[in-house]
């Protein structure tokens, strides 16, 4: 899958439109904004004994999707596969709670999340 055909089918889990984005740098910062809301949701949902929320199970596990189409293994090296394991965790207990499994692993999955997100917020944008 391309890049494309993935900023594509995110935005079709979107309620109305995104801006557009002028490049993979923003494309990641927004997925993973989006990822970590739909968490944090999830995590209070969890915390206040109420059901989890279909609509943010759905848009985190398209994120998570995104995230890990968006690696290149190649290039990115350990820090890819790290990447990818610390995703397929997160997708782990997205489903979980999919399954409504209070046992999923929220807390560390949306701090795992928020510590990617903030060092990709610190990061330079590329052009």
């Amino acid at each position: 899958m391309s890049f494309l055909d993935a900023r594509t089918q995110y935005r079709r889990t979107q309620e109305g439109n995104l801006p557009e984005l002028a490049n993979p740098h923003q494309m990641i910062l927004v997925t993973l904004r989006e990822l970590h809301k739909c968490l944090r949701v999830l995590e209070t949902a969890k915390a206040e004994g109420q059901r989890y929320s279909g609509p943010h199970i759905t848009k985190g596990l398209t994120a998570i999707y995104i995230l890990q189409s968006s690696l290149d293994f190649e290039k990115g090296g350990e820090i890819a596969d790290n990447l990818f394991r610390v995703y397929e965790f997160v997708r782990l207990q997205l489903l979980a709670a999919f399954q409504r499994d209070l046992s999923a692993k929220l807390e560390p999955a949306t701090a795992y999340i928020g510590d990617i997100l903030q060092a990709w917020e610190d990061m330079p944008m590329a052009g």
